[in-house]
């Protein structure tokens, strides 16, 4: 089951970093949705490698097909499955690790726990994986597009260079304009600057991607263990790379006395229930109020680097580990879409239980 997320709008996810392919079966996906594969392939565009030299230079066309559940291009209900091939595999990068154990990386836990590992581009740990979860996103926002609910996610942060500007402040259609994707024109160049330098180091750099959610309506999200914000919460720590999330005021919120941090109600001028300030993030009781949802997710800097690394063996002998394939300096430019499809996984879910919560 670890493969396995969502409850109604359930996703499986399948394959390996240099296997034939990858894949995801989508059940629980409602019949009669229009099935928009050029909207799907977009997703997957913004998310693929070899976008620019920022980037890893793996060429994957990340073309994807389907297998199932769809006729006549529409959603017939039952499982949809969409497998995407594996086209620029290069295993003999990863010959000199296959008994060495990377610093922080899974190779040393997922030999612990199973006895035997994918070297090959960290097989099921590899990021590779991530770009079945964009598929099946894409087809969430199909759903989601019934509720007129739009997600956008965008960079906000590298390393110690950050965009001091609230999301309200920023003109987000420009996100998708430079290869960074932040909305802010002259930090997102400065950014794309700073990743280069920190790539020709043979380094790497974390940083910080927002999301925000607009037009979700009041009551998604469960009591006590399912709650809205706990489910965002696990869906974004469950990528790769991801270190922290914090959603509305987050640790920040912390400087704020309560009658600073409260968010006060009123009636709005469209007659619908308000709050004056959303430190809530969108989100009072792990259900949603009806306010924009917003959130913000750590990356660590990728764990492959160009430089050499002392480790050790799987007999416990000391070891220089030495870089070498092709990877991301700054894992945030294509993570990006990742964010907004795991928002969006979640959210599916989220409308389709409280669509059987209640008769009308």
């Amino acid at each position: 089951m670890s493969s396995t997320y969502g409850k109604i709008f359930r996703i499986s996810t399948f394959g390996e970093s240099h296997g034939r392919a990858i894949g995801v079966v989508v059940d629980g996906c409602p019949a009669g949705i229009d099935f928009n594969e050029i909207f799907i392939q977009s997703e997957l565009d913004r998310r693929k490698p070899g976008q620019s030299k920022i980037t890893t230079q793996r060429k994957e066309a990340d073309e994807f097909q389907v297998l199932s559940g769809v006729f006549e291009g529409k959603t017939t209900g039952t499982p949809i499955a969409m497998v995407i091939p594996n086209e620029d595999q290069r295993s003999k990068d990863y010959g000199h690790i296959s008994n060495q154990f990377r610093p922080s990386h899974a190779d040393y836990t997922y030999s612990a726990k199973y006895g035997v590992r994918d070297f090959r581009g960290g097989g099921r740990s590899s990021a590779r994986e991530t770009a079945a979860r964009v598929a099946a996103g894409a087809l969430a926002k199909m759903l989601l597009n019934f509720d007129s609910i739009t997600i956008q996610a965008y960079v906000s942060q590298v390393g110690k260079m950050k965009l001091n500007k609230e999301y309200w402040e920023l003109d987000l259609s420009k996100t998708e304009n430079n290869a960074v994707r932040c909305p802010d024109e002259t930090m997102a160049q400065q950014m794309f600057d700073y990743i280069d330098e920190t790539r020709k180091k043979g380094d790497s750099i974390g940083g910080i991607i927002t999301c925000i959610i607009k037009g979700v309506p009041v009551g998604w999200g469960e009591p006590v263990f399912d709650k809205l914000h706990a489910e965002l919460g696990k869906a974004m720590l469950g990528i790769n790379a991801v270190k922290g999330f914090e959603y509305g005021s987050g640790f920040a919120g912390i400087e704020l006395y309560g009658s600073e941090h409260n968010d006060e109600f009123f009636v709005g001028e469209d007659q619908k229930v308000h709050t004056k300030t959303n430190h809530s993030g969108g989100i009072q009781g792990g259900i949603s109020n009806g306010e924009d949802i917003y959130f913000r997710v750590a990356f660590k800097p990728v764990a492959t680097i160009m430089q050499d690394q002392e480790s050790i063996n799987a007999l416990g002998q000391k070891v220089i580990v030495s870089g070498k394939g092709r990877h991301d300096p700054c894992v945030l430019p294509r993570a990006v879409p990742i964010v907004e499809a795991m928002a969006a996984l979640v959210l599916a879910d989220f409308s389709l239980r409280a669509k059987s919560n209640r008769i009308s």
